[in-house]
C-alpha cells in the first residue's frame, strides 16, 4: 500500500466493464487508476510495436498446430494450458490424460517439460495410443492466437489472470483448475459472476474432468457460457 500511496496512478490490466464495482471502489479513492485491458487486443492494433516480433510468449513456440486445429470442426476441440510456471503432481497428470482421452474429444494440449514437480514430463505411452489422431500435444504455443481459432470449443486453465482475460478477449468459456495467488479468486469471477466457466475440484479425477471436459464443449450449459462469453469479447 506504501507503493500505491505514492504512486500518480495505478494501470490495471483490465476493462470497464468486466470489473466494474472494484473499479468504482477504486476511483473514490487517490492515485487515479486507468485500465488499459485487454492488453493484447491493444497492443494488436499498434502498427510495428516491439512484441509484434518478439511475441507475448515466455517459451519457445511451436506451429504446427494451426493446420491441425484447421482440420477440426468449429466449437470442438478442447485447448489446456496451465500456464508458464506452474507444476503439478504425476497422479493429476494421470488424471488429466484419461479424463481427456474418455471424453472422446479433440484436445490441444501444451505440456511443457518442467510440468511435472521435480521431474520430467513424459506422457504414459497408453495415453498417447488412445489419443492418437485426437490429440495434439505441443511444449507451448502462441496463445492468443489460439484461442482465436474457430475450432477452439473451451479452455481447460488454471485461471491465471492473462489466460482469463486471453479467453475472455477470444470468446471462449473455461474450465478452471486454480492452484494460487488470484487465480482462485479468477475462477470464482468466471464461474459465479461472469457466467462463462466451470471448475474443476482441486483434487481432480478423470470421471469429472470427462464430464466437465463433455458439458463444457457440448452440453446445455457450454453453450449458454459460449453465448455469454461472446458478449464478454464484445464488450473487450
Amino acid at each position: 500500500m506504501d507503493r500505491v500511496d505514492k504512486a500518480s496512478a495505478v494501470v490495471l490490466h483490465t476493462f470497464d466493464e468486466l470489473e466494474a464495482d472494484v473499479l468504482h471502489a477504486l476511483s473514490s479513492m487517490p492515485p487515479p487508476v486507468y485500465t488499459i485491458g485487454p492488453l493484447q487486443l491493444l497492443l494488436n492494433q499498434i502498427p510495428q510495436h516491439p512484441l509484434k516480433s518478439m511475441g507475448y510468449s515466455l517459451w519457445k513456440e511451436e506451429t504446427e498446430w494451426f493446420q491441425w486445429l484447421n482440420a477440426k470442426g468449429p466449437n470442438s476441440v478442447v485447448y489446456v494450458n496451465f500456464g508458464s510456471i506452474v507444476v503439478i503432481k504425476s497422479e493429476d497428470l494421470i488424471e488429466f490424460c484419461w479424463g481427456l482421452a474418455n471424453s472422446k474429444l479433440p484436445f490441444f494440449w501444451v505440456v511443457r517439460p518442467d510440468l511435472l514437480v521435480g521431474e520430467s514430463t513424459i506422457l504414459p505411452p497408453e495415453f498417447v495410443a488412445e489419443t492418437k489422431g485426437r490429440g495434439l500435444v505441443a511444449s507451448w504455443c502462441p496463445q492468443e492466437q489460439v484461442l482465436s481459432h474457430p475450432s477452439i470449443g473451451g479452455f481447460l486453465t488454471h485461471s491465471g489472470w492473462n489466460s482469463t482475460i486471453e479467453s475472455l478477449s477470444a470468446g471462449v468459456p473455461m474450465l478452471c483448475w486454480p492452484f494460487f495467488a488470484e487465480q482462485r479468486i479468477n475462477c470464482v469471477y468466471t464461474c459465479n459472476e461472469w457466467g462463462i466457466g466451470l471448475e474443476i475440484n482441486n483434487d481432480a479425477k478423470r470421471g469429472q474432468v470427462e464430464k466437465l471436459i463433455k458439458e463444457l464443449v457440448e452440453g446445455e450449459k457450454g453453450k449458454k457460457m459460449r453465448t455469454k462469453a461472446m458478449e464478454w469479447k464484445k464488450l473487450a
